[in-house]
């Protein structure tokens, strides 16, 4: 599925739905909260040149004769009938959320629980960072340490970046891409805080302040591919950089933080000097 368009009037959405599924090129509209809801073509991206001209047009006059006897036509024969009510939080979350934006949030709620239900150490002494010989040939160790959160606030804001940023990029770049920014973040923003703490963190902020980066450097770099996040977002996740270094008794893992950014940034950097195919 390839994402066109979020429409705040969703009968405007309907109509153009209709009037693609009259050149048999089947067309799906998902809230995403907000007042939005965004077309998605389901068909084969042979016709995605087709459809994104074709939306032009229809945005210059929705009006037109031509859609409004598509939806005539097409009204009775309809196999989905779209919901015009507030979606529910759960639409909501998958609405703007791949397969891998929510494996990595559901495995970070069902871990987190474990923590809150006696299993706490065992759950850390699994899954923590590498700290000896013995423990860096256990792979997982390298990556797994980004899904240990250690109070209801931490996991929180961590799961509603990830799944705003994490979500988009997913969505717009593909799954593919989400993976190699959720592995090498994580195992460059723990090498980098183990390097100056020791295997005693946690957490998935070094990968959501890469996503954090590639955004902010994709939108700059390459604002085609559709992704892109406001400077006061920037502004506010750079300053929790900031607070995090002048404070220093506040428990936050300051340097994967940083390494997660400046990783995101390089692989923005990298990305846009490469002619991007979705995976």
């Amino acid at each position: 599925m390839h994402r066109l368009i979020a429409l705040s009037n969703p009968r405007a959405g309907q109509a153009f739905i209709d009037y693609m599924a009259s050149r048999h090129i089947d067309l799906r509209m998902m809230p995403e909260g907000e007042g939005q809801f965004a077309l998605w073509v389901v068909s084969d991206d042979t016709y995605l040149l087709e459809v994104e001209s074709e939306l032009q047009a229809f945005l210059k006059d929705p009006n037109a004769t031509k859609y409004q006897s598509a939806s005539w036509d097409m009204a009775d024969t309809r196999t989905a009938k779209f919901s015009y009510s507030s979606p529910n939080m759960m639409n909501m979350v998958k609405a703007k959320a791949g397969v891998f934006t929510l494996f990595i949030m559901v495995s970070c709620i069902i871990i987190f629980a474990l923590q809150q239900f006696g299993w706490n150490n065992s759950v850390f002494q699994l899954l923590h960072f590498p700290e000896n010989q013995g423990q860096s040939i256990e792979i997982w160790r390298w990556f797994s340490h980004a899904l240990l959160h250690f109070s209801a606030t931490h996991i929180i804001f961590n799961l509603l970046w990830w799944w705003q940023l994490g979500g988009d990029i997913e969505l717009r770049l593909g799954r593919t891409k989400l993976v190699q920014l959720f592995l090498f973040s994580a195992l460059f923003s723990g090498l980098g805080q183990f390097w100056i703490d020791g295997a005693n963190f946690g957490g998935l902020s070094g990968v959501v302040y890469a996503l954090l980066g590639y955004s902010w450097f994709i939108g700059w770099l390459a604002p085609e591919r559709g992704i892109s996040v406001s400077k006061p977002i920037v502004g506010f996740m750079l300053i929790w950089i900031i607070l995090g270094y002048v404070q220093p008794f506040m428990a936050i893992a300051n340097t994967a933080h940083l390494v997660g950014l400046i990783t995101g940034c390089a692989f923005a950097a990298i990305d846009s000097q490469f002619k991007f195919k979705k995976a």
